[in-house]
Parts: structure tokens; sequence; C-alpha cells
């Protein structure tokens, strides 16, 4: 096991060292620049714009820039926001909780909805709770995400008021209080729920079929002839070859807390990390960008890694040598 994750690890280094080329050139093929982000070029003097780019480096070959940006980077220097006047990893450092915060939220209203309806789906195959779960998931299945956050915002704050619609604290909130910690969680939870709610449908199916096929397997048939309850069966021994593959994907769900949750981040305006990429992208704030894009990158290459090793701890068939 130590000598696969050795070996993934220093495969990992080249691809990340391809995927910061990527991110940094596509960053240099969008329009403008740091620089035009940070002041209005057409009202500004050309002189001065010139002896900004010069101060700046962007005049250097792009050869250049690459190895300043990528030396800063390995240090851990990601460079100046533009916009939030401030250094990017504290910038980021500053959004990061809340992502993790509502990930984790979202992950455990997935996998908890995903395993009691997949359970149940399961055991009563083809009945009319089956069918009725079925349908609630392909409906999830079908709406997209930001019209479904729309429809809660409408529902659970406007009408209801039961919680509330945007950012991730109240005002007038002091930080460390008990207050504060209640206010994050209020501030939490709509998300939360409909990031989760929208992922949980595929679980839930993945999860339900698998458990079907299993039941009609051998070893399954030479339980029940020996006399075995259906409830030992099913917990025993279907649910828990069944749950593995649910397991293993925890791993790609890592990097997920952080990518996939940017069109519900931006309609609630709750200030995490893909909240900030939209935000730099409009704004042209490219520092931010770029640490972003490289740091969703080797999140999910940490996140395949870790896929591969729960597969291999969950199933003793599995032996990464």
């Amino acid at each position: 096991m130590l000598q696969y994750i050795i070996r993934r690890v220093l495969g990992m280094i080249p691809i990340i060292f391809l995927i910061s080329v990527v991110v940094f050139t596509l960053a240099k093929l969008m329009p403008g620049d740091a620089l035009s982000g940070k002041i209005d070029p057409l009202n500004s003097d050309p002189q001065y714009i010139e002896e900004m780019r010069e101060k700046m480096g962007l005049n250097d070959p792009l050869p250049t820039q690459y190895i300043r940006w990528i030396g800063g980077v390995l240090q851990g220097d990601f460079g100046d926001s533009f916009v939030h006047k401030m250094p990017v990893m504290e910038l980021v450092g500053e959004r990061l909780p809340n992502t993790i915060i509502l990930g984790i939220s979202s992950l455990l209203i997935t996998y908890m909805l995903a395993f009691l309806m997949g359970r149940y789906s399961g055991r009563h195959a083809y009945s009319v709770g089956d069918y009725l779960i079925s349908g609630v998931n392909y409906l999830a299945l079908a709406i997209p995400s930001f019209v479904a956050a729309l429809i809660a915002i409408y529902v659970f704050a406007i009408k209801l008021g039961w919680v509330p619609a945007s950012g991730s604290i109240g005002s007038g909130v002091e930080v460390g209080s008990f207050d504060y910690y209640v206010s994050k969680i209020k501030h939490t939870i709509l998300p939360a729920l409909v990031l989760g709610s929208m992922a949980t449908a595929s679980y839930t199916q993945f999860l339900r079929n698998d458990m079907i096929e299993s039941s009609r397997k051998d070893y399954v048939r030479t339980a029940r002839a020996k006399g075995t309850k259906e409830s030992v069966i099913y917990n025993k021994h279907i649910l828990r070859n069944s749950v593995i593959p649910i397991i293993t994907l925890l791993g790609f769900d890592i990097a997920a807390l952080f990518g996939g949750a940017t069109i519900t981040e931006t309609i609630f305006s709750y200030p995490g990390i893909g909240y900030l990429f939209v935000e730099s992208v409009g704004s042209r704030d490219y520092s931010v960008m770029m640490a972003i894009a490289l740091m969703l990158t080797i999140l999910t290459l940490i996140g395949n890694l870790i896929a591969d090793i729960l597969y291999g701890l969950v199933d003793p068939r599995i032996r990464l040598n």
C-alpha cells in the first residue's frame, strides 16, 4: 500500500506541472490582464500604463512570466488580489472555511439520504415506495441546481422565513460567540440542503440497483438455503457489498466539495471558494482565478488517490501493491 501511494504521488507531479502550464496559458489568453483589472485603461495615461506593465513584468516573455509565477507558487505565494487588496492565500484562507462547512454538510445530507432511500428501494424493489423514491430521484436529476436553489429560497426563506436566503453570517453577530455559530448554521442549512439533495438521486439509484443485482447472486441463494433471516442477508451480506462502491466515491466528492458548489454559492451569495472564483473571473482578478483553478486540480488528483486507497481498504479482495 505504501509503495502504491508513493508511486501515485510521484505520478501526480508531472500532471500538476502540465495543469499549471494550462492554467497559466488560459489566463494569458483571456482578454485583458492583471493591470487592466487594477486600473481603467481608457482613463489612464498611456505612459503610466506602460511603466506599470514594465514594473509588474507583464512585458516579459511568457516563459519568464510562468517561471516567476510557478516559483512563487512553490513557495506558497500566489501573488496579491488586485480587487481585494490583499495576498491571495490570505483571501482564500478567509473563504475556505465556509466552503468546507458547506461541503461537509452537503455530503452528510447526500450520504444519509442516499443510504436510507437506496437501502429501502433495494430491499423493497418494484414496490410502491420504490417507484415513489425513483420518481423523486428522476425529478431531482431533471431539475437544474440553480432552479432548485431559487425554489428553495422562495419557499423556505421568503415565504416561510425559516432560514436566511444569502450570506454566511448575520449582521451584528460577534465572532466566536454562541450566536455566531447558530447564525453560521442557519445560513448553511439551505445551500447545503440544495447541494446535498440534488446529488442524492444518482447515489440512491446506484445503491438500489447494486443491491438488486447482489440479491440474485449465488452467495445470497446459499444464505437463504441455510435458513438465514432476510434482515441478516440484506444487512450483513447484500448491503455490506453494495455500499463499497458508494464509499469509494467519497474520494471523488472531496474535490467536488470545493469545485461543485460554485453555482450554489453564487445564487445564495455564500462567500466560499466557488463564489470567489466567479467574482475573480468577472473582475479579471487573475491571481485569485489561477490560484483557485490550480487548487481545484490538485484536490481532484488527491480525491482520486483517496478513492483508490478507500477501495483497497473496504474491499479485502483488492490489494494495492
